[in-house]
């Protein structure tokens, strides 16, 4: 076999360029012999680390490079040189792959313009340890040679070679393709350009090797990669003038190579050459602690200085000279000439500081006199984190946490395992106490098994944008990064993705594509389009299709799904680096990033030393924030959240009735469900079902129901577990509890319990099985039951991998603890907070809307003289809208009417408004809007849709807001030039008001139209509300209901609503047939209508008509899946009118009055209809009744009878 290995080869990392994923790649390179292989990606090294890692595991060495994009001048964004020449760099050892990543990280952060670009001054200072090869045809050096520019190209040659030395190479490409256009286009060219490089090669000296640009696996993936290259370059299959490969660049075989280069086997026998040249070094490297000197105010203790430091020193003599320091700058200049001494001071330094700042936190927390416990914990992490090197880590976000609320950012409770830190709590990072809740340190950092830290931080939404600056401001733009993420292929997409680029027609993509589950969770080993098929047989017999596009379609998506398509950010995850981060992981630019990004995922991140964070926005931490403010602007209460007490009443009884919506993870219908069974009246039973309600453990929530209302036995398999199983009744909820009960029963150390809980998460059997003798045989020493400990094993053994972590969840009750406290106390501010937080979703905004009307909240429209920026309480009680929250008017408008109205009060009148609105900030859309959305109602005496009308007697064809922004405009002008005059200005501005239009009023289904169109909701009234009690009464289900059929199987089921959206459209055999979109109170639903049915309803289909219709939920005829089967259609006005026969009142005969009876005559009379009014006249003291009805009035279900009946709460059925 001919030895060779391929130089130049691109991965899916090439984004939409490269269709070969790293695991095959390098499993066929096994397969065919090579002792080496090369990644160079272009432009970037997204993919270096997990092809360093996959390779070396399977025994080849990783040749880590990159084809890189060159210009002139990285600097100067010239379009003429945005595409640059491709180069390739290959790192021969750590120094190379160093530069190579400073190099790449400069290409994005100083030359990106359309890609990433380097220039010849970076190759130069950067150039160590790397091998540099001349690429293919675009390459400089062949470009050169194309243009018949020999001069040119030996100029190319001698610089590169003056750079690289014998590092340099030629590079030689043969692609003969046998279609005579390829061919012409690349095979000729390479055939031209390779004999000029042999020339060269033999003029200068250099030595040449031959590649094959790889860029698909095998052959057979060729036109697989043909359509991801029309993806790249948004072109469609059949262009003519798209881009080409040649269907040559796969993994070659060393024959086949040999085969192409038969000639010149030298070419083959230089990639060996270059690939021995190749180091093996690692990527991985410790934590590299970010830089965290302590203050140079801050009096270093030199005992506790020195104690610290000698824990990581061995050298006697060192140890001598450290001794016999007096000072702490004696110490500096001692380490002064050693890095790594030099990094150990600074260490003890962190730490010294770190005690000094857990000390004086402690005794803010739990008093001047420490007990026992306390110090003794404090002690033991104290020392865990010194020996661990991590004193600076803690530091560092104890600052930015410190920072965050300095400047006004919520920060939470804490979040996952660092809650179990008392010197966290301490700090102030957390704001739980663990001691308190029996939360665990070892499960943060575990002394046994060395691991880095991980504190993840809630702030509030706007906060963080803010945190992430101070950082940058604190450490340097080089040291901060976010991280990148790639966007990959899923089934789904894949399909619409080459469906289009084989111009499938758009309804045959959507039919196929919404064949695929909603989820794809394939088992492990099985590929995702398997799991498709499996679920989807319709899906998987399309395969078959006598549609050649369809088959196709299929055919390639399988191929390139899981192709990456696109990079994107991590939501949370934030790198600080103790130097720029260049020096350690290359970096890049991305769209959505408001700073560079690594270009390693997390794992990879952490793996190569670099410290991860995690700044998470959570919506929750601004609900509250907002509510806190709403309390002080409306009742000046200033509300310390952090300091509520844990044993309010009031806030128990909200989750006790189950009345949690809003409430942080607490608000699904089952958890309500449960909190009604469990009445929780204390902090651990929210903490317990927080754990509790995800799958898994959701089984033992009865169970843990009936034991705390004491229909189940509390039992203990041995008495020792009481003390740790009490809180949850007998039951092991937490992963902390198994950790425990393992120290306390079988004499584990912290360490050993934390590696046992994560082994029975992980279902790590060899180290389960290593560890389970231990702990029986440490039971059986402390006298427990061999038998007993055998079945505890067991149970802990099933339950782990469900157990949850105890920290988190306590975190998280906590700020759920936190709304529910506000809505128990200041509901209308805390509705507001939460409907201001959900503006964009307009499902929410319903949801809390409704939730306002159950909890007697009113919900006002936009106000001009009322409404803040977003949605506000007032003293009242009610919540009303922002302006802001109206289509158009941004936030620069809001700010300059509110602060208008809070320098000269409210206004008076529409006239008095357009006087003094700053019209420069205040545009006409934003009136209109306002307008629309009825903002102006409080301060107008007429119907918002005069602002629109022209007066039919003025030919000028101005409407009425025309005229009023007009003499707003000249008001303020002459206001203005009298204040400027010689005499001050100080009369009266004598101006014309316009007179209002006379115009015909909108009906209420167009003023509510134009109001939900600003809105995005019916507000001040609904189209619905004239069929309110037929919908309520005769609709059990709600349109949102017909989303998932299964829990209303072969139900016959009402629903009514408006229709909003129709289409009358024809099958491909030219049967017509229709769909059209229902909305009731709650939801929309689109309805499909086919043959008779639609023939008998095709009547109804017109948008706005007012429908109820009838049907039953069945399968359909030729598979199992169900469907709404429709069985009659009526419009709502027909029902009411005809269709309702009866009306029966009940009335206590204490309740009837002179009164009653003279309002509730003149109502029916008003309410002429066909309805048989029937009262029952009841005296429930006697039990004695009289039915009553009227031969004389019949009744219409209006929605004026219906809400005096609602107001005077007279109660009603109709039939």
């Amino acid at each position: 076999m001919p030895d060779f290995v391929h130089l130049h080869v691109h991965t899916q990392y090439s984004i939409l360029d490269g269709a070969a994923a790293i695991k095959p790649l390098v499993k066929r390179a096994k397969e065919l012999g090579m002792p080496a292989l090369a990644i160079t990606d272009h432009g970037n090294m997204y993919g270096v680390k997990s092809f360093h890692d996959t390779a070396t595991e399977a025994g080849i060495k990783p040749i880590l490079g990159c084809e890189v994009y060159v210009v002139k001048n990285r600097f100067e964004k010239d379009k003429d040189e945005k595409a640059g020449d491709h180069l390739i760099l290959l790192a021969k050892n750590l120094t190379g792959y160093h530069n190579l990543c400073k190099m790449v990280s400069y290409s994005f952060t100083e030359g990106f313009y359309y890609k990433p670009r380097v220039d010849k001054q970076l190759l130069e200072q950067y150039h160590e340890g790397l091998v540099c090869c001349s690429a293919c045809l675009g390459g400089e050096l062949p470009q050169a040679i194309m243009h018949n520019d020999m001069e040119e190209a030996r100029r190319v040659v001698e610089w590169f070679r003056g750079v690289f030395g014998e590092d340099y190479y030629l590079e030689l490409q043969l692609h003969p393709s046998g279609d005579p256009r390829k061919d012409a286009d690349v095979y000729e060219n390479q055939v031209l350009v390779n004999r000029a490089l042999l020339r060269l090669a033999k003029e200068y000296g250099v030595k040449y090797i031959c590649t094959n640009d790889v860029h698909f696996i095998l052959a057979e993936d060729a036109v697989a990669h043909d359509h991801l290259i029309c993806l790249n370059t948004g072109r469609d299959l059949d262009d003519p003038n798209r881009m080409r490969y040649t269907f040559q660049e796969y993994l070659k075989s060393p024959e086949e190579m040999a085969a192409l280069f038969a000639d010149h086997p030298e070419a083959l026998a230089t990639t060996l050459e270059i690939a021995s040249k190749v180091e093996q070094y690692e990527l991985t490297h410790a934590p590299l602690m970010p830089n965290f000197p302590p203050p140079p105010e801050f009096p270093m203790p030199l005992a506790e200085l020195r104690e610290s430091f000698v824990k990581k020193v061995g050298d006697k003599e060192l140890l001598e000279r450290i001794a016999a320091a007096q000072s702490v700058e004696e110490l500096d200049a001692l380490v002064e000439h050693d890095h790594d001494l030099r990094e150990k001071l600074m260490v003890a330094k962190q730490y010294c500081y770190l005690k000094d700042l857990t000390y004086k936190g402690a005794r803010l927390r739990y008093g001047e006199t420490l007990d026992e416990r306390v110090k003794e914990r404090i002690s033991y992490e104290l020392g865990t984190i010194e020996w661990m090197g991590f004193p600076g880590y803690f530091l560092i976000v104890w600052d930015y946490i410190r920072a965050a609320r300095e400047m006004g950012v919520s920060v939470g409770p804490g979040r996952g395992s660092a809650a179990g830190s008392v010197v966290a709590y301490c700090l102030k990072i957390t704001n739980i106490d663990p001691l308190k809740y029996d939360l665990l340190f070892e499960r943060f950092l575990n002394p046994e098994r060395i691991s880095l830290p991980d504190v993840d931080v809630d702030f509030d939404e706007d906060g963080r944008a803010d945190v992430l600056k101070y950082c940058v401001q604190k450490y340097g733009p080089k040291r901060v990064a976010q991280i990148v993420t790639f966007g990959t292929m899923a089934p789904k997409l894949a399909i619409r993705d080459v469906a289009r680029v084989q111009k499938l027609a758009l309804s045959e993509s959507d039919r196929l594509a919404k064949l695929v589950p909603d989820k794809v969770a394939p088992a492990k080993g099985q590929a995702p389009f398997e799991f498709v098929y499996q679920e989807s047989p319709e899906l998987a017999a399309e395969r078959q299709s006598q549609n050649p596009l369809i088959r196709n379609t299929l055919k390639y998506a399988e191929k390139l799904e899981g192709s990456i398509r696109q990079t994107g950010v991590h939501a949370c995850g934030v790198i600080i680096g103790q130097d720029d981060l260049e020096n350690f992981a290359p970096m890049a630019v991305a769209k959505d990033a408001d700073l560079n990004v690594v270009e390693f995922e997390g794992k990879q991140v952490e793996s190569v030393g670099l410290i991860k964070m995690d700044f998470l926005g959570l919506r929750t931490l601004s609900i509250i924030k907002d509510a806190v403010a709403n309390v002080k602007s409306v009742h000046g209460i200033d509300v310390d959240i952090d300091a509520i007490p844990l044993d309010d009443a009031a806030t128990y009884e909200v989750f006790a009735r189950g009345d949690t919506t809003g409430l942080f993870q607490f608000e699904s219908p089952g958890m309500k469900k449960h909190l009604r069974n469990l009445r929780p009246n204390r902090f651990e039973d929210l903490i317990a079902m927080n754990a509790l309600y995800r799958p898994g453990p959701m089984e033992y929530i009865p169970n843990f129901i009936a034991r705390k209302q004491g229909q189940e036995p509390v039992t203990y398999e041995i008495p020792d577990m009481e003390e740790y199983l009490s809180d949850t009744y007998g039951i092991t909820v937490y992963q902390e509890q198994v950790m425990l009960l393992s120290q306390k029963l079988a004499g584990f150390t912290g360490g050993e319990a934390d590696t046992l809980r994560k082994a029975m998460g992980k279902k790590k059997r060899d180290v389960l099985d290593k560890m389970k003798p231990k702990f029986i045989e440490g039971c059986r020493e402390r006298g427990h039951d061999s038998r007993i400990c055998e079945k505890i094993w067991g149970d802990w053994e099933a339950f782990a991998s469900y157990a949850f972590n105890k920290s988190h969840s306590t975190c998280y009750a906590y700020i759920a603890y936190q709304t529910g406290y506000l809505k128990a106390h200041y509901p209308s501010e805390f509705m507001a907070a939460l409907l201001s937080r959900n503006l964009t979703d307009i499902k929410q905004i319903t949801l809390y809307m409704s939730e306002c009307k159950r909890m007697g909240i009113r919900v006002l429209g936009p106000d001009i003289n009322e409404s803040m920026h977003r949605f506000s309480s007032n003293k009242a009680g009610d919540v009303r809208f922002g302006l802001a929250a109206v289509k158009g008017v941004g936030e620069a408008a809001v700010e300059s009417i509110v602060e208008e109205r809070r320098r000269g009060g409210k206004f008076r009148d529409i006239y008095d408004f357009m006087e003094r609105v700053n019209f420069t900030a205040v545009n006409r859309k934003c009136l209109d809007n306002i307008a629309y959305a009825g903002g102006f109602d409080s301060i107008t005496d007429f119907h918002r849709c005069k602002f629109f009308g022209a007066d039919l007697r003025d030919n000028s064809g101005l409407t009425f807001m025309d005229l009023l922004i007009r003499y707003g405009q000249r008001y303020q002008s002459e206001k203005n030039n009298a204040q400027q005059s010689l005499f001050g200005g100080g009369g009266q501005i004598d101006i014309q008001r316009p007179t209002l239009p006379a115009c015909a009023d909108w009906g209420q289904l167009e003023t509510l139209n134009k109001e939900r169109e600003m809105i995005g909701l019916y507000l001040s009234a609904h189209p619905l509300d004239e069929y309110a009690v037929i919908i309520r009464n005769m609709c059990k289900v709600q349109l949102s209901d017909l989303d998932n059929l299964d829990h209303l199987r072969g139900q016959e089921i009402a629903v009514a609503g408006m229709v909003v959206a129709v289409q009358n459209l024809m099958t491909k055999t030219g049967k017509p047939w229709g769909k059209f979109t229902l909305e009731d109170y709650n939801g929309t639903h689109e309805f499909a209508l086919f043959g008779k049915d639609y023939e008998n309803f095709r009547k109804y289909l017109f948008k706005d008509y007012f429908l109820f219709i009838r049907g039953k939920v069945q399968p359909k005829p030729y598979n199992d899946e169900l469907e709404f089967k429709f069985i009659s259609m009526v419009q709502l006005a027909e029902m009411r009118d005809t269709m309702i026969r009866e009306m029966h009142l009940q009335l206590a005969v204490d309740e009837i009055t002179a009164d009653l009876v003279r309002e509730l005559s003149e109502k029916v009379r008003a309410s002429e209809g066909s309805t048989t009014l029937r009262v029952n006249v009841c005296d429930p003291k006697a039990q004695v009744s009289v039915s009553l009805f009227s031969r004389l009035h019949k009744v219409c279900l209006s929605a004026d009878l219906v809400s005096f009946l609602e107001e005077r709460e007279i109660r009603y059925t109709i039939s």
